[in-house]
């Protein structure tokens, strides 16, 4: 828990609600384990209250996620910004036994933009609306193996980044210095390497440059359908410090971004001692 607690933009913020004097690391994600088991358990609620009320098997029921979470991951600490998978996959769980097969699990990419063309295809709901996401009961009837296998991905929260993943790479290009002191360009090969913990983009530049060229591709593709400049690329002052447009180096960035208050992180902490 050293780099953790040695990590100034977070700190306040853990120390808010993290036991005084935390050392093990494992202690901390049992609590996400933990919130996890509670989750499940609010979650039979739910089934219980619909099949009390005779429509269980009449409601489609959809357990999805907007992130993933980042434990003790990529020096990311508890939290869920970064462009790593951990943060990327997110649950979908769809409860239908009218139309699905219960214990099916279907295989192939897809994202949330398809959620709503699945929801619309279940309800029996028809409309002209065009969608960028397709119905995902064309994957469950075979129709397709797979939707989009290679996508573009961006973060603005406490790093301003933008990258591409294909089934075999993950490329993650900054757009301005980080506060994890992180190089600007990172490449990770998702086969040998799954968990992101081995950058190879100095070992392959050939690579780096195919995906950075599909990037740019499809940045350009998009902004040509939809007459928009792609928003990612012109955040000014993204992270509301005024005077800041952008950072210019990873220095500034780790001194200017911050979450919690040290006072109140002290405060709780002296309080939680007290009743031990």
């Amino acid at each position: 828990m050293e780099p953790v607690k040695a990590f100034k933009p977070f700190w306040d913020y853990f120390a808010a609600w993290m036991p005084a004097g935390i050392s093990d690391k494992d202690y901390i994600i049992a609590q996400y384990d933990g919130a996890i088991a509670y989750m499940d358990a609010c979650i039979q609620n739910i089934f219980m209250q619909l099949e009390s009320m005779g429509i269980l098997d009449d409601t489609i029921v959809v357990i999805n996620s907007d992130h993933g979470e980042t434990l003790y991951d990529h020096q990311c600490w508890f939290d869920h910004h970064g462009l790593y998978d951990v943060t990327l996959k997110v649950p979908l769980i769809i409860r239908y036994p009218k139309k699905l097969q219960g214990g099916q699990r279907v295989a192939g990419y897809n994202q949330h933009k398809n959620l709503v063309p699945t929801l619309l295809e279940l309800a029996g709901v028809k409309t002209d609306l065009k969608f960028d996401g397709e119905s995902l009961m064309k994957l469950v009837r075979g129709q397709k193996s797979s939707f989009d296998s290679s996508f573009y991905i961006t973060e603005c929260t406490w790093m301003r980044k933008h990258g591409w993943r294909t089934p075999q790479w993950k490329l993650i290009r900054a757009l301005e210095p980080d506060i994890h002191f992180f190089p600007p360009v990172e490449l990770y090969n998702l086969v040998e390497d799954p968990d992101e913990n081995k950058n190879v983009a100095r070992k392959y530049p050939e690579v780096v440059e195919m995906l950075t060229r599909q990037l740019e591709n499809f940045i350009a593709r998009r902004e040509k359908e939809t007459g928009l400049p792609n928003p990612i690329l012109n955040q000014p002052g993204w992270h509301g410090h005024e005077g800041i447009d952008y950072f210019e180096s990873s220095e500034q960035a780790y001194n200017t971004l911050h979450i919690g208050d040290p006072k109140q992180a002290q405060k709780l902490q002296a309080k939680g001692a007290k009743k031990k």
